[in-house]
């Protein structure tokens, strides 16, 4: 009541703690006994709406920017202490997981040119990967490709099976959708059959895209990629019950159009979404290759600290 009156409304105050038959000093005993827990319903009531929007896969640290975005003054512990109060900790959940590649072919595997690059534009490293996803009955099978500077992904497909034509289809999206400058743009994956295979690689090569591989048995190559593999599991698949393929397609779909894109903040982009981070650098630095390629130009990816931490790390040259 106190905090929502001007300062000149003490006398009103005094006149209704004589009505009600108690003393000012008792009433503002009370409002600070009763202050607090006030508050941490206005808090609760927040955190639980953030929470439950998200199908309660959003962490106490982003619950707490996005608190603070709406104006709520409030520590990430306590965020984190009302969270467990209420059962709205993250739901996680490590499903089986079924091989997806298989790198015991007859193709050619070209090197790892991701390696040790360092981004400075849009377009520059498109980065692949391949998941499962569970159905009531089987699995299906979901390819991705995702721009490593700004996170988001470019081009997907699903299908029922492993072959070839999944990932050539995310590719012929992505290309579509972005339309990367000749000779500028790298394309890394696994070494999978999938991407080895002379159908991927000569739509590569028609775009004049560099292709590169990661080394065996080594996480940190593809470190971006399966990032968002995780993060699309713990924030939608996992605890959904697909029925077909139609209904994992629709709404996986949705969630990366209209959530991980648009949506999702990223502690790496600042805070922003990969949408309004490709927004921001085109705004305030200097072009990239995808959007030199948009007025017909073209630049050069620079070197970039290595993923793998047990990789010594290059001095750009002056």
């Amino acid at each position: 009541m106190t905090s929502s009156m001007p300062q000149g409304c003490s006398a009103t105050i005094e006149r209704l703690c004589q009505r009600a038959g108690v003393s000012r000093a008792g009433y503002y005993r009370f409002w600070r006994a009763s202050a607090p827990r006030a508050h941490d319903t206005t808090v609760r009531d927040a955190i639980q709406r953030l929470a439950l929007a998200n199908g309660r896969h959003r962490g106490y640290r982003l619950v707490s920017f996005q608190l603070r975005q709406e104006g709520l003054t409030i520590n990430h512990k306590r965020v984190l202490r009302l969270m467990r109060q209420d059962n709205l900790l993250c739901l996680r959940k490590r499903p089986f997981v079924p091989p997806t590649t298989d790198s015991r072919h007859g193709w050619p595997v070209v090197p790892n040119l991701a390696r040790g690059m360092q981004l400075s534009g849009l377009d520059q490293l498109w980065v692949a990967d391949i998941t499962y996803i569970r159905l009531q009955e089987q699995f299906v099978y979901l390819a991705i490709i995702l721009d490593a500077f700004s996170r988001r992904v470019v081009g997907w497909a699903m299908a029922d099976h492993l072959q070839a034509s999944l990932a050539i289809d995310a590719l012929k999206m992505a290309i579509e959708r972005r339309r990367p400058a000749p000779a500028s743009l790298i394309h890394h994956s696994d070494r999978g059959t999938q991407y080895a295979c002379s159908d991927y690689t000569e739509l590569l090569a028609a775009h004049d895209i560099t292709p590169s591989m990661s080394r065996v048995g080594n996480p940190y190559d593809n470190a971006k990629a399966e990032r968002f593999m995780r993060t699309l599991k713990t924030e939608q698949v996992d605890g959904t019950l697909y029925r077909d393929l139609r209904h994992a397609r629709a709404d996986i779909d949705r969630f990366i159009e209209e959530i991980y894109n648009t949506r999702r903040l990223h502690t790496a982009l600042g805070y922003r979404t990969p949408a309004e981070f490709e927004a921001w650098h085109r705004a305030n630095l200097r072009l990239g290759v995808g959007d030199a390629a948009l007025d017909g130009g073209s630049a050069t990816p620079t070197p970039n600290l290595p993923l793998d931490p047990k990789t010594p790390r290059r001095q750009a040259s002056p």
